[in-house]
């Protein structure tokens, strides 16, 4: 039961008259919003500590990039077009495009990976989710919704019980002398499945929620409401259920662990219970899987509904529509300055810089480009397969 909530909302799935190319600028709204909050829980300073700046900052651990991978399900469906049934667009083509660019993402992944800074880059576990995908991509809302809580409650129970004998029985060490992409950056395929930072296992169910959110009516006031209840359902599940495990069974971990990676927690069974970030648990996911459609809901309402606000946060918005040139562009940055490995002695200053030369150069470039300079390549690789 921990992700069948999307089961009970009884809308419809988008029409197969939807049109994929109207873009919400909720969608951009919520990508910018994941991108900087990955900016903050990169470059920010340590959230260790009391009061309110620890919190906040906290926040963005983990559900930033929980909220981008909710999205990229999202983008998914809609590169496929909304119709669940496949009928807008070519079955080959849609498939061909997508795993054009899983390749990219994957490759770019691995050269940043490679670049050996303090991130740990999640490009390349993109890659490979949206190749899991690919099989899935003619399902309608309810069965992906299904599926997202199946894998929910089955993955992160998997990963617990493979990751230490893949460990201790060499597989990972062979599999990573075999493996081109581990060669390049250390990173393999075993990793991006089991052992890496964001494992497929565990990570899955947000990309296939994404894709059920993605086959809903986004325009439809019904449908945005049904999600800011889904939302706030979900975290108190998720996080909720791991608060009053840890008051249950407090050698699970850190009383602090239901919510927040500054405490700690336990490597055994009992570790399931916890709910921290980047602990891969169900109620983790469960938990971060209502962070992200809380934030979506509310980002498609406010753009629609508030057009002050909309004004105000219009450098947010140019940031979601060149999301992967804005995540790469700090990677890159990082190294370039050489500051991959060293602690920043002053690292509000750093995050402020950041936030505000990725704001300002996403307007400009916004006011004479469609696409950031990622999105073009990328859209003119993955359109290769479409031509005639």
């Amino acid at each position: 039961m921990t992700q069948q909530a999307p089961l009970h909302v009884p809308v419809r799935d988008a029409p197969a008259t939807a049109r994929p190319s109207a873009r919400l600028a909720g969608l951009d709204l919520a990508r910018g919003l994941a991108v900087l909050g990955m900016y903050i829980a990169h470059l920010g300073p340590d959230p260790s500590g009391n009061g309110v700046a620890p919190v906040l900052l906290e926040l963005t651990h983990g559900r930033s990039s929980a909220l981008f991978a909710l999205l990229a399900g999202v983008s998914l469906v809609i590169i496929a077009g909304r119709d669940a049934t496949g009928a807008s667009r070519s079955g080959r083509s849609v498939t061909a495009r997508i795993a054009v660019r899983a390749g990219v993402l994957v490759a770019l992944g691995t050269v940043l990976t490679a670049l050996d800074t303090s991130i740990d880059v999640i490009l390349a576990s993109y890659g490979l989710y949206f190749l899991l995908a690919l099989p899935l991509l003619r399902l309608r809302a309810g069965a992906l919704a299904a599926l997202a809580a199946v894998w929910a409650l089955i993955g992160p129970q998997l990963l617990h019980v493979l990751r230490d004998p893949l460990y201790d029985s060499g597989v990972v060490d062979g599999s990573q002398a075999l493996d081109p992409l581990a060669r390049v950056s250390g990173e393999g395929l075993v990793d991006l499945l089991v052992t890496g930072s964001y494992p497929a296992l565990a990570w899955m169910p947000l990309v296939l929620a994404g894709m059920a959110v993605g086959r809903l009516d986004l325009r439809s006031d019904a449908v945005r409401r049904r999600l800011a209840v889904l939302g706030p359902a979900l975290v108190v599940l998720g996080y909720g259920t791991s608060w009053l495990a840890l008051r249950t069974v407090p050698q699970a971990g850190s009383p602090q662990g239901w919510w927040s990676d500054t405490g700690d927690y336990s490597d055994g069974p009992a570790g399931l219970l916890v709910a921290v970030p980047h602990s891969q648990t169900t109620l983790s996911v469960v938990g971060n899987a209502g962070v992200a459609i809380t934030v979506l809901a509310v980002a498609l309402t406010v753009v629609d509904r508030l057009p002050a606000v909309r004004r105000a946060l219009r450098p947010v918005i140019a940031v979601g529509t060149m999301s992967l040139s804005a995540y790469v562009a700090h990677i890159v940055a990082l190294y370039l300055l050489g500051m991959g490995d060293l602690e920043d002695p002053s690292p509000g200053r750093t995050l402020s810089l950041f936030v505000v030369g990725v704001l300002m150069w996403a307007v400009l470039w916004k006011c004479f480009f469609r696409r950031g300079p990622l999105e073009y390549v990328v859209h003119r690789v993955s359109a290769g397969p479409d031509r005639r």
